[in-house]
Formats: structure tokens, sequence, C-alpha cells
């Protein structure tokens, strides 16, 4: 884990040596440090310090300057419009990745020669996040092993993890990769499709929503283990809820395992039970399936299906009525509203199956 005393006492020297106001964030605009104000503040650094991160607006903003690929400061001048001030941006590189960024705002004083003298102070930061993720990476192969489904994999594992724990799936985004190395001590994270995570039991929802968050994706939570030898059925049951996520709107972004009643048993079974089920229900065009779903979704109340699609009510009775001929089924018997509504959900769990 990174040392936050070191950090902050390298932007402390920073702030002095330059004379301006100075922000360190990781890779993904999570706030790490901060030193002392100089002259004036802007919404941006302001809202940084408020927040402990960037918004997604600031981070697309930034990034059209090329930060990420830079390999020495970059100057981005003032915008009034939006209320930025000029700004210097120290792209923390090391071993050419970038690992982060220092932030300076500039009021005139940070010359080239100025930024030379602090040379030596930002390669000290970057190497420390460097280092930072060296280990992580290693802690992730460890991770793996733990939370393999193999018996003699995980009796090899080389890490050592104190319970309860629970365990966490994101889905990876394309555009921008979060920070693993600035989560909280104690959690474990291993990059993939999808990352994995298993954190303390007591921070798994704050870190599923903080890398939901920084993905801007979907993220699943098993149920806790008191033993942390059993983190691998954890495991199991994040990644059966990151599908749940991704297809069910009502459980996203974040699915916890324990929030999905029957969802779980549809998510345990395998692609064959899947199409079988589906297939109850593959008759029907795309309008009944939805009109149907949300019918049954509602326990068969009419009222509430026909305000949430914005039909009339007759209108919906003639869609009931044409699905149950198409089907053979009749809505009103308990037997076929199950395999109907089953059907459903099995559908739209079979567009996807990378999880």
């Amino acid at each position: 884990m990174h040392n936050s005393a070191d950090l902050q006492e390298t932007v402390d020297e920073l702030a002095r040596l330059l004379g301006a106001s100075a922000t360190l964030e990781d890779r993904s605009f999570r706030l790490l440090a901060y030193g002392a104000q100089h002259g004036d503040i802007d919404t941006v650094r302001q809202e940084s310090i408020l927040r402990r991160r960037a918004t997604g607006e600031v981070r697309d903003y930034f990034e059209r300057y090329g930060i990420a690929r830079a390999h020495g400061p970059v100057r981005i001048p003032a915008d009034a419009d939006l209320k930025v001030l000029a700004r210097v941006c120290w792209p923390l590189r090391h071993g050419d990745v970038t690992y982060g960024y220092l932030w300076l705002l500039d009021s005139g004083s940070l010359t080239e020669e100025a930024l030379s003298r602090a040379a030596p102070l930002v390669a000290r930061a970057a190497a420390a996040l460097a280092q930072e993720a060296r280990s992580r990476h290693d802690l992730g192969r460890g991770l793996r092993a733990l939370l393999s489904a193999d018996p003699e994999e995980r009796a090899g594992a080389s890490i050592e993890v104190l319970g309860p724990v629970t365990a966490i799936a994101v889905r990876e985004s394309e555009e921008r990769v979060a920070a693993l190395w600035t989560l909280p001590r104690g959690v474990l994270a291993r990059a993939g499709s999808p990352v994995a995570l298993l954190a303390p039991a007591h921070l798994a929802a704050e870190v599923a929503q903080t890398l939901q968050s920084a993905y801007g994706t979907a993220a699943g939570t098993g149920a806790p283990r008191a033993d942390p030898a059993d983190a691998w059925q954890s495991w199991r049951e994040a990644r059966q809820a990151l599908r749940v996520a991704e297809h069910f709107p009502r459980f996203a972004p974040v699915a916890r395992w324990e929030d999905l009643g029957v969802h779980r048993l549809l998510a345990r079974l395998g692609q064959s039970d899947l199409r079988e089920l589906a297939a109850e229900t593959a008759a029907l065009d795309a309008e009944l399936a939805h009109t149907v779903e949300v019918y049954l979704d509602h326990g068969g109340h009419a009222q509430k299906t026909a305000a949430e699609l914005g039909i009339h009510r007759q209108t919906l009775y003639y869609r009931l009525g044409k699905a149950e001929r198409t089907l053979h089924r009749d809505l009103s018997e308990g037997d076929d509203r199950l395999t109907v509504h089953l059907g459903l959900k099995a559908a739209r769990l079979l567009a996807v199956t990378g999880v």
C-alpha cells in the first residue's frame, strides 16, 4: 500500500518549493494528497478536495490535453466559461507508465526553471506509486489462487487473509482504467475480466461503489464468508451478481447477492438450462415479451402495469390475451405464470456469458 504520509510530505515540499497550490491524484483522478492553498482557488480544485475524486466531466476535459501520454509537464490554459484556472499537470510516470498526476495552479510563477527544480520530487512520488502498483500486482496473483474453484490451486495460495471477507466483481472499462492500488488497506485486487476484489466484509459496499464509479460499468458482491478459505464461493456469487446487474436494471449498478431472490437460482443455471427455460417464451415478439414481463413483475396488477408502460388498460388486456394465445398459456394460472416469468428472465441472461 502507498504510504499516505510520504505522499503528503512530498506534496507539501512541492507546494513550498514552487509557491503553488498542489494536488496529487492517482490515474483515475482520485485524490491522494494536497498542499496548502496559494492564491486563488477554482471549482475544480475545490471539488477535488471536498469529494476526494474528480467528476467524469472534469476527467474528460483534462484528458483532451493528452496528459495520459505526456512525458513531462503539460500546461493547461484558463477557461473562464468553465471557471478553470490555468494549471500545470505533471504526469507521474515511472518505467514509461503513468501512475498518477500532480496538479499545480499556475499564477505565473511556474517557469521552466522552477519546474526543473521540482523534478526530483515528482520522480519520488511516481516511484512510490509504481511500487504500490507492483505490490498490488503480486497480491493479485495470490488472489487468483485464493479465489480459484480448484482446491489444489487454493491450497497453494501465497497470501493470508483474515475474515470475514466479501468478494466483488466489477466489469472493466476499455475507456478508463481505475487505479486499483489506491483502494483502502486490507482490500486485495486483481485486474482481469471481470476485475476481482476481496475486501473486509464491512468495507465491501464502499469498495464496490468506488470501483463501479471509477469504471462506470456494473458490479456484483457475493455474500460474506467468515473463513477466507471459502472466499472462492463469495467470488462465484459476485460474478453471478454482476451478471444480474448487467441484465436487470432494477439491481444495477451494484448488485448484492443477498438481494437477488430468485435471480440467484437463475444465475446459477448453465446455458443449456437457460435456453430450455427461454424457449418457453421464444414465440413472443419484443413488445409482447416486455409487456408480459412488466405485468408479471407487478404481480399481475393491471393498473400499475399500464401506468409503467404508458398504455391504456384495454391495450394491456389485448396484448396479454395475444401473448396467452401465442404461448398456449393461461396467465391467471400459477404454474403457467411461473413458467412464463422464468422464461422471460432466462432470456435476458442468455445475452452475455462472459462472467
